[in-house]
């Protein structure tokens, strides 16, 4: 199989609506996956990469634009498309101030949202993917601490941190995916590959571990958060 153009997440009610978005976008070279809501919009954000996300702000429940603020508030940075039937002005404007990208009234032409789509996804790749995730051998910088992904190593200040590989593979994983929520699963995955037999509590206790190591106050998180009901999430605020 080919390497889809990118991977498209989208949330909306309307299954009419879901089914074809997922066939033409799918016809057109994208990997398309389709939820009904804002619970199953968290679970799959945490367990898999996407590149744009299609928002429909009239969901039952959690509605998109209080998704869409909930993911920014969580430093959340996939772009963002919001669907809307309302045609006020002033949804748009709401939206845009929560965070999101684009905006598009229904009913549109699928052709349109595919244009649009199109342009984050350039965009997004000429800054650097996911709002620049970090090379292989890249560098980070947060709070008093600077990983060397190529060379393996933490610092604070001159001196070197020691970590276990499983904690070097836990903070890297953190790090290439910094902004964005991982639920424990996906964790795995990223940290030791899909095929490891860990569990969620293994990652818990390497969280708190990592923790230990690299937070001022582990009991006061700044970097490695709990988000409730999908996992962590790892904001690299400077010192």
């Amino acid at each position: 199989m080919p390497e889809p153009l990118a991977r498209i997440l989208i949330a909306d009610d309307e299954a009419d609506l879901r089914a074809l978005l997922e066939r033409y976008l799918g016809d057109q070279g994208y990997a398309v996956r389709t939820v009904e809501g804002a619970a199953p919009l968290d679970r799959l954000l945490a367990r898999e990469r996407f590149d744009v996300l299609v928002l429909d702000v009239m969901m039952p429940g959690e509605d998109g634009l209080a998704v869409c603020r909930r993911l920014r508030a969580q430093g959340e940075t996939i772009p963002i498309v919001m669907l809307t039937a309302r045609g006020d002005p002033v949804d748009r404007i709401v939206g845009l101030e929560m965070g999101a990208d684009d905006y598009l009234p229904k009913p549109f032409n699928p052709r349109e949202l595919l244009a649009r789509i199109q342009a984050l996804v350039r965009r997004q790749r000429m800054l650097g993917a996911h709002g620049g995730p970090m090379a292989e051998d890249g560098e980070l910088r947060f709070g008093a601490h600077v990983l060397h992904l190529g060379r393996r190593t933490l610092h604070k200040g001159d001196a070197e941190v020691p970590l276990t590989t499983g904690e070097f593979g836990l903070l890297a994983a953190f790090a290439r995916n910094a902004g964005r929520p991982l639920g424990r699963e996906r964790l795995i995955a990223l940290a030791r590959g899909r095929d490891h037999e860990a569990t969620d509590r293994s990652i818990d206790v390497q969280v708190m571990r990592l923790r230990k190591l690299i937070e001022a106050d582990p009991a006061q998180p700044r970097h490695i958060r709990t988000v409730w009901g999908v996992g962590y999430v790892f904001v690299p605020e400077p010192q």
